[in-house]
């Protein structure tokens, strides 16, 4: 039986597939083989690129090629010793060509070549005397290659570089080098480029809708476990095409969910959202290591005016360039996050702290009717807010942004209930848009919450005024029964008297609305 793959290359025989050569431009990618050039392909981690090479390496050893796939993971441990990471490399090819294409040649002769002209030399003397031995052209296929850092990585990529004036006689005729960002944001102590020889750089698309509705298709066909409309279009909406994500929420429903595993009963909309709370809460590795970068200096640049809805900015091209290679955020304009459970990933991580701490107890904020109180739950935050924000604020490591962080954290409480909140935020907004879904008596019930912030220079009723007809607007959107505007006031030198305030608004269209300020 097949399943849907969440660990490793795909494999056709044992996994549910979009076909890896499907993935790029095929023309484009043999073209560029055929014309000797040496090119780039990235992608971000578990999007499929090395099950890509390696149906690309077998496709171009039935066309008379000397194609090897190789990585240079094991390499990245040498850290700053070129020495150990060229033995690393050297190793690990002559073992790839002896098993690809049966040829000894490299196996035997690295070490020689290794002791003969040493770290900075060895690599490039091991691929021309390769070439040369080799009565086919060669072609090199080099995944992982940005596990290489500093020192190592400049050794590789200007031994490459040496060499490729003398191909395809002396030389491989085409080199691809493959890893998480694109080979031009390598700058190794350098204020260019070390390897200017690249004719293109590819980059491997998420799956289309088209591909995302066949690869769950076949797992109908082949088991006749279907997936409800509502299923299949939760999925795409939650993944946007992600091909980690597409497969694990996929796997998560029907292999690893007891209920899932009855091939008689359908998958729902309803057993996808489960999947993905499952999947978050589990910090499963895929989005354990993205929530990592968040940390970083660069990422925190980007992403932080996304949370706070703030205009303006402090990153690079270079800092979106960076993020965007990672996967974190879209690749077409406008900045922003990438899908929806990524969106839901941020925020999570960046108040986890506060929500480990917290009372996660609903009962005060259900009804005996099993209705949650809304406004219960805000006016308590209300409190919250005026008695420990100070507190929070200081330790929150998005300092622009921690107000809406602080929020999101206190009403995820909710989720323990059985409900679970909507995030809407991004570049530009001015707002966080929050929708909480509450499952009651069968229903689904929902409640709109916007956040927006009083910066100096800002007017209270201004902001006011704005915020509650955007909260009608979101309403309207969502369908949702009630709306809630939290406003809270940054200003300096206002008490928290004037700050703390609750009032009953309508919107222009007449819906009720009720601010909460702070």
């Amino acid at each position: 039986m097949r399943f849907f793959n969440t660990t490793g290359p795909v494999d056709p025989a044992d996994h549910y597939c979009v076909p890896p050569l499907g993935r790029f431009d095929l023309d484009e990618v043999l073209r560029l083989v055929d014309g000797e050039k040496y090119f780039v392909l990235h992608a971000p981690r578990q999007t499929g690129k090395t099950s890509s090479l390696l149906a690309l390496c077998d496709l171009l050893n039935g066309q008379g090629y000397g194609c090897v796939y190789t990585t240079v993971e094991t390499a990245g441990t040498a850290h700053d010793d070129v020495e150990r990471a060229m033995r690393a490399v050297l190793s690990g090819l002559g073992s790839d060509v002896r098993s690809t294409l049966d040829d000894e040649f490299l196996a035997k002769e690295w070490s020689g070549i290794l002791a003969e002209f040493g770290p900075n030399g060895a690599l490039r003397e091991a691929l021309k005397r390769w070439a040369e031995a080799s009565a086919k052209p060669l072609v090199l296929l080099i995944d992982e290659i940005d596990t290489l850092q500093g020192d190592p990585l400049l050794a590789a990529l200007q031994q490459l570089r040496a060499g490729y004036p003398m191909r395809p006689g002396a030389f491989p005729q085409c080199v691809v080098l493959c890893g998480l960002r694109d080979v031009r944001h390598y700058r190794i102590r350098s204020t260019s480029s070390p390897f200017n020889i690249v004719a293109e750089s590819l980059r491997l698309a998420d799956f289309t809708r088209e591909e995302t509705l066949a690869l769950l298709g076949q797992h109908t066909r082949e088991t006749g476990q279907a997936f409800t409309p509502e299923a299949r279009e939760a999925i795409w909406t939650q993944t946007l095409g992600q091909p980690w994500l597409v497969n694990a929420l996929a796997y998560e429903t029907c292999f690893r969910s007891k209920a899932g595993r009855d091939r008689s009963r359908p998958v729902t909309a309803d057993d996808i959202a489960e999947a993905r709370e499952a999947l978050i809460v589990r910090r499963v590795t895929h989005l354990d290591q993205l929530a990592d970068k968040l940390g970083e200096e660069r990422v925190r640049r980007v992403v932080e005016p996304m949370l706070s809805g703030a205009d303006e900015h402090a990153f690079s091209n270079r800092d979106v360039e960076y993020v965007r290679d990672l996967g974190l955020i879209a690749r077409d304009k406008p900045v922003r996050i990438a899908n929806p459970i990524y969106a839901e990933v941020v925020p999570r991580e960046l108040g986890w702290v506060l929500q480990e701490t917290l009372d996660q107890d609903t009962a005060g904020y259900v009804d005996a009717d099993g209705g949650l109180d809304v406004g219960k739950l805000l006016e308590e935050f209300q409190g919250f807010f005026r008695r420990h924000s100070e507190h929070w604020k200081r330790r929150f490591e998005y300092e622009e942004a921690w107000p809406q962080l602080l929020l999101q954290a206190f009403l995820h409480r909710v989720v323990n209930g059985g409900g679970r909140i909507e995030r809407e935020y991004g570049l530009g907004r001015g707002r966080v848009d929050l929708l909480i879904v509450w499952p009651q008596d069968g229903q689904v019930r929902e409640f709109a919450v916007e956040c927006k912030v009083v910066r100096e220079g800002d007017g209270l009723e201004s902001t006011v005024e704005a915020g509650v007809e955007q909260t009608a607007g979101y309403m309207d959107r969502c369908a949702a029964e009630a709306g809630h505007l939290v406003v809270i006031d940054r200003r300096e030198g206002r008490s928290w008297d004037d700050k703390v305030f609750h009032r009953q608004r309508r919107s222009e269209s007449g819906s009720p609305i009720d601010v909460w300020g702070m």
